[in-house]
This record gives C-alpha cells, sequence and structure tokens, in this order.
C-alpha cells in the first residue's frame, strides 16, 4: 500500500491510536493483563503470582507462523518501466532529474510498487499468510490497518529490470490495546530482487484487530475520555455530522499550529531552498533534515479534481446533506500542491484550471480547515 498525499515511503498510520513506535508499544499500548497494582499502608499486599500476566493461547499459536513464507519465487508483473516512473514523479511531485533520460533510474520508493498484485492480486502468496490471517478472522480480529513500513534499497531499478521477490512472515507482536481495538501487529519482510540481484528489503506492518465495541462498560472516568473521543473522531455532536479529525504527529504538528493561526505554511529546505507539501521531516531534492516555514499567498489553480457521490457523506458536503461534493488538487501559487474542498461553486462547475482563494472553514467548535473558494468567472 503506498502513502497517500505524497508520503510514499513514510509510515502509514490510521490516526485512532496507532502511533509510530515499531511495534505500537507506547503506553497505551501495554499487552492486556498486566495493569499496574495499587498498594497502599494497611492493605494486603498481593502476592507476587497474582501479577502474571494471563496466558495467551491465541498468540502462541500465531507465534507458530513467524519465519514462515509469505510468497515465495513472486514476480513483478510488469519490469521496471518509464510510464509508471513518470507517474509516480507527476503524483509525488518529484522533478529530480535522475528520474528522467536515456540513463534514468527509478525512485528508490517505488521498491514496492514493482511487486504489487494490482486488483486481481498475487499467485505466488504463500499458505501460510492466508492461514494466519484466517485465524485471526477466525477469533474476531477482522479489521486491519497499516501502520508503518521501513525499506532498504541495495541498488538503483532501471527500465528494464525484471523483479522477483520472497517474503517471510517475520514477527507477530504480543496482544496490544489500541483506541482501534484489540489486536496484534504482523510485520511481514519482503526481499527484492532485480535481474536476480538483491535490490532491497520492504517491511511491512499492519495490525489485524477486533474492533473497539461502543457502549462497553467502564469507569466513569473512561466512559467521560470515551465519549470525547468518540465527538472527536468525527461522528455526531448534538445530532450533527462531523468531520474526521486530521491525524497529527510530529512531522506536521507544526502545519496544524499554523491552521489554528489561521496561516497556511509551506516547509521550505534549509539547504536548498527547496519548497515542499505535505510536511516531511526530510527534503525530497537534497535529503537535508533542515527546514523553516514560508506562509502561502493563498491564491492558487484547480490542477485535478474529483466529484464524491459515494459513499454519502454529510459532514463534507456545504449543504449538510449527503449530496455530491468536489475534491481538488490545489496548485498553490508557490508551486506545491495540496488537496482540499471547492467551496463557493457547485460541484458540477469546478474545472481544471479554475482559480481559487484560500478561505479557513470552522467545521465544528473543535475543528477549522483549510479550502479553497472557487469563482465561476
Amino acid at each position: 500500500m503506498e502513502g497517500q498525499d505524497g508520503q510514499g515511503g513514510r509510515d502509514v498510520r490510521d490516526g485512532q491510536g496507532v502511533r509510530d513506535a515499531p511495534e505500537g508499544q507506547d503506553a497505551r499500548d501495554a499487552p492486556e493483563g498486566q495493569a499496574g497494582q495499587d498498594v497502599r499502608e494497611g492493605q494486603d499486599v498481593p502476592d507476587a503470582r497474582d501479577a502474571r500476566p494471563v496466558r495467551d493461547g491465541l498468540y502462541e499459536r500465531l507465534r507458530a507462523y513467524e519465519g514462515r513464507a509469505a510468497a515465495v519465487a513472486g514476480s513483478g508483473k510488469d519490469p521496471v518501466n518509464e510510464p509508471m516512473i513518470r507517474h509516480w514523479c507527476e503524483a509525488m511531485g518529484d522533478t529530480n532529474p535522475a528520474y528522467t533520460g536515456p540513463d534514468a533510474v527509478a525512485p528508490p520508493a517505488m521498491l514496492q510498487a514493482w511487486t504489487m498484485g494490482g486488483l486481481s492480486g498475487h499467485t505466488d502468496r504463500g499458505e501460510a499468510y492466508d492461514e494466519l490471517f484466517g485465524l485471526l478472522d477466525a477469533e474476531g480480529y477482522v479489521s486491519v490497518v497499516a501502520t508503518d513500513c521501513e525499506q532498504e534499497y541495495l541498488r538503483p531499478l532501471r527500465p528494464g529490470d525484471r523483479i522477483t521477490f520472497d517474503a517471510v512472515i517475520e514477527a507477530v507482536s504480543e496482544r496490544k490495546t489500541t483506541k482501534l481495538g484489540t489486536g496484534y501487529f504482523i510485520t511481514t519482510r519482503m526481499d527484492v530482487r532485480a535481474q536476480d540481484e538483491p535490490a532491497g528489503t520492504h517491511r511491512f506492518r499492519i495490525l489485524k484487530y477486533r474492533p473497539a465495541v461502543k457502549g462497553k462498560a467502564e469507569s466513569p472516568a473512561a466512559s467521560d475520555k470515551s465519549e470525547k473521543a468518540t465527538e472527536r473522531s468525527g461522528e455526531r455532536l448534538r445530532g450533527r455530522s462531523l468531520r474526521p479529525r486530521p491525524v497529527i504527529n510530529r512531522d506536521n504538528a507544526g502545519f496544524w499550529q499554523g491552521i489554528s493561526a489561521r496561516r497556511l505554511l509551506i516547509q521550505r529546505c534549509g539547504a536548498c531552498g527547496t519548497l515542499r507539501f505535505p510536511w516531511l521531516p526530510g527534503c525530497n531534492a537534497c535529503g537535508s533534515s533542515e527546514w523553516e516555514t514560508v506562509e502561502a499567498s493563498g491564491e492558487g489553480t484547480v490542477f485535478s479534481y474529483v466529484v464524491m457521490h459515494h459513499p454519502p457523506f454529510p459532514a463534507f458536503s456545504t449543504s449538510g446533506e449527503a449530496g455530491p461534493y468536489a475534491v481538488a488538487l490545489v496548485e498553490l501559487a508557490e508551486g506545491v500542491r495540496m488537496i482540499s474542498n471547492v467551496i463557493g461553486v457547485p460541484y458540477d462547475k469546478v474545472r481544471v484550471g479554475m482559480l481559487v482563494r484560500l478561505e479557513f472553514l470552522r467545521t465544528d467548535p473543535e475543528l477549522e480547515l483549510p479550502v479553497f473558494r472557487g469563482s465561476e468567472g
């Protein structure tokens, strides 16, 4: 699965309780059955044996799959080719000259792209992989969310290279509890070859989980916290649909701080001066981690757009009804692009090249978002 909004190769997160710790192991994700003991003066101290973790029989069965093949002698459906490289670079806004011309190489972050099965899937997937997922499904862990990936590049890929790969179930975590629900983190490692030479390694980690049950009996404090989280998650507030909350992390926190001050901030590399959006921890052009911000003027044009008809989601329509709405890739005057809604014109009047102007739309008491107002003139 590729990263969205130009963030291929980075951690992929759902934003509802799964963070970027390699195994989801933050303070929230302690294995079940390991709650701390509160011992006060005058109370009996429990026997140490009573504090032992509850035995997880399912985890022991899942661990048996570690080291087993997830795919054997897989092959890419297409060799490395220039059209896919061009589409990738256009989508990412990557103009590095290394990816064009007679000596072109593929962007390293495309490593997974050459191994993907597409809508028809893979025919070379190992039985162990299906068995592992079937076991989890049977126990109620039916939902899945990608959490992060790691890539290592061993040699450049060039047009014409034939891609083959093997994959292994590298690790299964202990049971974890997240805001999404309780489940297990599964890490798959894929070893990629080009012309039978090692080309790179791709590790992909998912959370296979049992969705949290709403309304489950909790302590008063936990219940209050849960209700607030539900409101903020974009479900309902006083009977009105809300937009989902944005994912805010250490890499983009500065952007959302700017939005709260009604400023649209763009990163600028401190080494080469290249502007970038969405926010990233490093420069695509030179790799520097040094950066500063510049404020966008707010002027832009519609670079491309889609009209969303289904599924109906009232929170995204300007009328509050579940009607169609326009989502555009806006090219800012500064040269970077961002995705947002176009307001001020009917959805069927949005056009490529339409001039738009930045506005800030308060969608509910806790959320303000950057949108773009179009003009039919």
